[in-house]
């Protein structure tokens, strides 16, 4: 290659590198597609990086097919100098081709092909993935979702599921189909309650299932929120510790509760659930930083209610894990474990309360936490704390004294 001569005009001016598929710009300036698409994706203010004249995102790319077959033919001619022939580029997806493959879903013997050609094409490029949900392939997927659930057949789910989760475009139509789409989560909840036994499928099936979950709840009306039954809560509840089960579903299904909380009696629900001893088994077994900020901002919610605040001071380590957590994890898990602490220390303490949140370190780390570089707030709800049952910590001897004259 050092030895060859390689026409200038064969170069992109990004990548430097012979282009294999030339693409014109507006500003008349060529690139190769994937190197010009990549700029204007990842940069800030879209220019012409050779003019630096403005250059939309969703601008058009005229294929230079002339210059293209120049360069394959220079290629071919240069092969004896280990010169790879550069393939001829696949046509960009059209919303014709899309749209036909739409049509070619409702006819039983085409059905299955059209799905499995739709998700390579959704997991091909974000182009077209862009191009699949303007053409409105996620009504198109979610009718297909609807039909198998009635049928009660798996086959094909995985790809619908998949490729609903990847062209999803919260647009207006999109979001007026699914905000009150009761069939929608019915058949979710009937894929992550079906026995996987171990088949890679279903678990992918699953995971998609719940990602498109979150998608519908971000968006879902507050009439539909407010009216979900208590079998979806004990099912998402169930999966927060299902073995099965990705980290990303997992966070999705935690976002999913935390996003259901405010909503009519939706926080006693998940309680019902048994959300509480779920999350407090589940941080025991160390998720990560991520996870465990969801689960004390779940904790947090859910502790706002008498029954969430009985479930977690029931538990045998409930309150040691939440004084564990404090300074250990991150600003946002501090905020959530103090707040948890706040409401037992309000409305559940106990003497048997008020004693083990000293005896696990609990009345400790609140000291700590006024010690520590932690925000101002932060600090006023410990000494809040440690103040409102200053009698009965003060006189005990697992804690240092001047820990309270100084700061409580």
């Amino acid at each position: 290659m050092e030895d060859i001569d390689i026409p200038t005009y064969f170069i992109c001016p990004i990548s430097l590198q012979i282009m294999k598929d030339p693409v014109t710009a507006i500003t008349g300036i060529t690139y190769d597609r994937e190197s010009i698409e990549q700029w204007l994706l990842t940069t800030e203010d879209a220019a012409c990086p050779v003019t630096k004249q403005p250059l939309p995102r969703d601008s058009d790319m005229t294929p230079n097919h002339t210059l293209r077959r120049l360069i394959q033919a220079w290629c071919t001619a240069n092969a004896n100098y280990g010169i790879d022939r550069i393939p001829t580029p696949k046509s960009p997806l059209s919303m014709s081709h899309v749209l036909k493959l739409h049509r070619q879903l409702n006819i039983p013997e085409l059905s299955l092909s059209a799905l499995k050609l739709m998700d390579v094409l959704a997991n091909e490029s974000e182009k077209n993935r862009k191009c699949m949900a303007e053409a409105g392939t996620a009504k198109a997927m979610v009718s297909l979702i609807a039909k198998c659930f009635k049928e009660h057949r798996m086959l094909g789910l995985e790809e619908a599921f998949r490729i609903l989760h990847l062209s999803w475009k919260p647009s207006i139509d999109n979001i007026h189909m699914v905000k009150e789409n009761f069939d929608l989560i019915e058949s979710i909840l009937w894929i992550l309650q079906v026995d996987h036994k171990g088949d890679k499928t279903y678990l992918v099936v699953k995971h998609f299932a719940i990602l498109v979950l979150k998608t519908i709840i971000d968006v879902a009306s507050s009439s539909l929120l407010e009216r979900l039954q208590n079998n979806f809560f004990y099912v998402t509840v169930k999966m927060l510790r299902a073995d099965h089960i990705t980290e990303q579903a997992r966070k999705a299904m935690l976002h999913v509760l935390i996003d259901l909380c405010p909503w009519g009696r939706n926080r006693i629900k998940i309680v019902e659930a048994g959300a509480v001893f779920e999350l407090i088994e589940l941080e025991l077994g160390h998720p990560g930083k991520h996870v465990t900020e969801l689960i004390f901002c779940l904790l947090a919610n859910l502790c706002a209610c008498a029954d969430g605040r009985a479930q977690l001071v029931n538990h045998a380590v409930g309150i040691a894990l939440v004084s564990k957590r404090i300074l250990r994890v991150s600003p946002g898990t501090d905020e959530k474990a103090v707040h948890v602490l706040a409401l037992i220390s309000r409305h559940s303490a106990t003497d048997e309360v008020l004693g083990e949140m000293l005896k696990v370190g609990g009345v400790a780390k609140l000291c700590m936490v006024i010690q520590a570089d932690c925000q101002d707030y932060l600090k006023k709800k410990a000494r809040d704390i440690l103040r409102l049952h200053n009698n009965t910590w003060t006189n005990s001897p697992c804690i240092a004294v001047y820990l309270f004259t100084k700061f409580a």
